[in-house]
C-alpha cells in the first residue's frame, strides 16, 4: 500500500515538474517538504508519547519506581544496537553535521537520516533519556529536504533551501510555531542566506505547523495559555535574569562538552551503556522530572504547581518547606545538563533544544520564587519562567530571534515581547563574550577547520580542495639531467615542474623562468642535474584550510602551489581557480 502511494506521488511530482516553471515547482517542493517533515515530527512525537504511556502504566501498575528509573538504559541500549547493527555505525547528529553537509557535501545527507533519527531518538527519549526531540526533528526534516531535492536533480542552491525548509518545518511542527521555525533555519543553518530563501522556508514552516496543529492539537505540544502582562517596574529584575541566563548558558555548554568527553574515553559500548544507564537511574530516583523531555514539569512550574515536580522523588519526604523545595528545583538547573551529557555520551540520540527550555524554565522559576520569598519585590513567577526559557535557548544556540518568537508563539501572544527581547539579548551577549561561537558552531569550525563566524573563511571552507586539484603537471626526479628536463619542458604546457623521489615525495619544484637561459646552453645538459635547479616547493598540505593556503599564495607571490599529503605529491592548486570558485560561492548568497 505504501509503495503504491509512493509511486503515485512520484508520478505526480514528475508530471508537475514538466508542467510548471522551475520556480513554481520549487515552491511546490517546499510545501511537500514541509508536509513530509511535519509528518515525521508528528510520528516521532506520537511514538515517544506512546512509549511514555506504556512506561508510566508499568511504573504505576507495579508501583516499583526504582525499576521505572532503569528504563533509560533500555532505550540507550536499543539505540546503540540499532546504530551499530542496522546503520553499521554510519550515524551523524547535531546541526553542525548539517552545516558540514551544506558546506562540504553539496547539501546532500544520507537517505537513512529521513527515518533513522526518528527511530533512535524515539527509543532514547521514549524510555526516559534526558534529551529533547527537536534536534532529531531538525535532522530528519533536513534529510527529507536534501533527498527530495537530490531525487529531482535540483541545483545545490535549491537543495540547500529545501534542506533548511525541512528543518524549519520540524521546529514549526514541534511547537506549532512557524515563525520560530523559519528563524531557526535562517539563524542556525542558512547564516548567509539571501532574501529569496525566505519564501520557500516560510511555506514549509507554515504547512508543518498547520498539519501539526490539526493532528496533535495541544495534547503533545508545549503550550501556555495564561500569563500576566508585562510590568515595567520589573525591568531591572529582567536585566538581572538576562545576565544570569548568559552565565548559565555558558555553564550548560561547557559542562555538556566535558561530560560527553568523559564518555568518549570509554572504549566499550557496553560499558558506556551500563555507566550511563546506572547514573541516569540514580538521578531519576532523586529527580524524576529528568525523565524524557520534561515538558510536563515545565507546565507544572508555569501553572504554580512546583511541588508536583518533586513528586515521586526519594527526597520528597524531606521537602517540608518552601526553601527546601526551592533548593530542590534550583539543583535541577545544574543537574539537567549532566543528565543530558550522560544520555548523549552513553550512546543515546537527542538534542539540546528541549533541555535548554527545561533549564531556562527552572532558572526563571527559581529566580522569581527567590525574589518573592526574600521580600525584595513581588514578581510574576510564570512570566519569569517563560522569559528565562528564551534566555537559555538564545545563550546555548546563539539564535535570539528564534528564542524570542518561539516563546511568544507558544504563549499565544506578544505581551512579553519586551522582556523576551531584553533577556535573550543579554544572555547572548554574555555567552558570546566568553565563547564567540555556540556549541554547534565550535564543532562545525573544528570540522571545517575554519571560523564559521567569519563570512570569508566560512565561504572558503565550503570549497572542495580535492575538486580544485590540478594533476596535469609533469614531474621529474632530482637526479634527472638537464637534457631530460628540457625534453619534458618541450612537451609540457606548464611552466612549473614538481620534483619528486621514487616514493613520490615532493622535494622541490623547477620554474621555467629559472632555467630559461640554461636551455640554450647544450654544453651543460649532461653535467647539470635537476636537484641543482630546483627551489623550495612551498607546498601546502591537504589538511590546510583554504584561508591559510591563500595566505601562503600571498607570502610566496606564486600563482600555483604544490599540494602534498604527508609529503606525498598530489598535484597543484591555482590561486586563480580558488578565487573563481570563491566568487561563484559568493554569488549563491546574493
Amino acid at each position: 500500500m505504501m509503495k503504491a502511494i509512493s509511486r503515485i506521488l512520484k508520478q505526480v511530482f514528475f508530471y508537475a515538474r514538466k508542467k510548471l516553471s522551475p520556480r513554481q515547482f520549487f515552491m511546490l517542493s517546499s510545501f511537500a517538504v514541509g508536509v513530509l517533515s511535519a509528518l515525521a515530527a508528528i510520528i516521532l512525537k506520537s511514538f515517544v508519547h506512546t512509549i511514555g504511556v506504556w512506561v508510566n502504566y508499568y511504573a504505576a501498575h507495579y508501583e516499583q519506581f526504582f525499576l521505572f528509573s532503569l528504563f533509560p538504559i533500555i532505550g540507550i541500549a536499543l539505540t546503540v544496537v540499532y546504530i551499530k547493527l542496522i546503520l553499521k555505525g554510519d550515524f551523524k547528529k547535531g546541526s553542525a553535521e548539517i552545516g558540514y553537509a551544506i558546506a562540504r557535501q553539496s547539501s546532500k545527507l544520507p537517505p537513512h537520516q529521513t527515518y533513522s533519527h526518528v527511530i533512535t531518538s524515539a527509543l532514547t527519549v521514549g524510555f526516559g533519556g534526558s534529551v529533547g526531540l527537536e534536534s532529531p526533528m531538525v535532522s530528519t526534516g533536513s534529510a527529507i529536504g536534501s533527498n527530495f531535492g537530490n531525487y529531482f536533480h535540483l541545483s545545490y542552491k535549491d537543495r540547500t533551501v529545501l534542506l533548511a525548509s525541512g528543518a524549519a518545518a520540524g521546529i514549526a511542527a514541534a511547537f506549532n510555531s512557524p515563525v520560530a521555525g523559519v528563524l531557526f533555519a535562517i539563524e542556525v543553518l542558512l547564516t548567509d542566506a539571501s532574501i529569496g530563501a525566505f519564501i520557500p522556508v516560510i511555506i514549509a514552516a507554515a504547512s508543518g505547523a498547520l498539519l501539526s496543529n490539526i493532528i496533535l492539537g495541544d495534547n503533545v505540544l508545549l503550550s501556555f495559555s495564561q500569563h500576566q502582562p508585562f510590568d515595567y517596574h520589573n525591568f531591572f529584575f529582567y536585566i538581572a535574569l538576562g545576565l544570569l541566563a548568559g552565565f548559565v548558558s555558558l555553564y550548560y555548554a561547557r559542562l555538556l562538552e566535558r561530560t560527553e568527553k568523559i564518555f568518549t574515553g570509554i572504549a566499550s559500548n557496553r560499558n558506556k551503556i551500563m555507566a550511563g544507564g546506572l547514573l541516569l537511574a540514580v538521578l531519576l530516583l532523586l529527580f524524576p522530572s529528568l525523565f524524557g523531555e520534561g515538558y510536563e514539569s515545565i507546565k507544572m512550574l508555569a501553572n504554580h504547581q512546583a511541588l508536583e515536580v518533586a513528586r515521586g522523588s526519594i527526597l520528597f519526604p524531606l521537602l517540608q518547606n518552601d526553601y527546601s523545595l526551592l533548593l530542590f528545583i534550583g539543583a535541577l538547573i545544574l543537574i539537567k545538563v549532566i543528565a543530558v551529557g550522560i544520555t548523549l555520551g552513553s550512546g543515546g540520540n537527542g538534542g539540546n533544544f528541549g533541555p535548554s527550555l527545561f533549564v531556562g524554565a527552572y532558572l526563571g522559576f527559581t529566580f522569581a520564587r527567590l525574589i518573592n520569598m526574600t521580600g525584595l519585590a513581588t514578581i510574576p513567577e510564570t512570566n519569569f519562567t517563560l522569559v528565562a526559557m528564551a534566555g537559555i535557548l538564545s545563550g546555548v544556540f546563539y539564535a535570539p530571534l528564534c528564542a524570542i518568537f518561539l516563546i511568544a508563539e507558544i504563549t499565544g501572544g506578544y505581551d512579553l515581547i519586551i522582556p523576551l527581547m531584553l533577556v535573550s539579548a543579554l544572555s547572548l551577549t554574555v555567552a558570546r563574550y566568553f565563547e564567540p561561537l555556540s556549541m554547534e558552531g565550535r564543532k562545525l569550525s573544528r570540522m571545517l577547520k575554519a571560523n564559521v563566524d567569519d563570512r570569508d573563511k566560512y565561504l572558503l571552507s565550503k570549497l572542495n580542495l580535492k575538486e580544485m586539484l590540478e594533476t596535469n603537471f609533469s614531474a621529474v626526479r632530482p637526479d634527472d639531467s638537464l637534457r631530460l628536463l628540457v625534453r619534458v619542458i618541450s612537451i609540457s604546457k606548464r611552466n612549473t615542474f614538481p620534483v619528486v623521489t621514487q616514493t613520490d615525495e615532493l622535494v622541490g619544484v623547477v620554474h621555467l623562468d629559472n632555467v630559461r637561459e640554461l636551455i640554450f646552453n647544450t654544453k651543460v645538459y649532461d653535467t647539470t642535474l635537476v636537484r641543482d635547479l630546483m627551489t623550495d616547493p612551498h607546498a601546502v598540505d591537504m589538511d590546510d584550510s583554504l584561508h591559510d593556503i591563500l595566505k601562503k599564495f600571498d607570502e610566496t607571490r606564486q600563482w600555483n602551489l604544490p599540494v602534498v599529503n604527508h609529503k606525498t605529491y598530489l598535484g597543484f592548486l591555482s590561486k586563480a581557480r580558488i578565487l573563481s570558485e570563491y566568487r561563484a560561492e559568493l554569488m549563491k548568497t546574493i
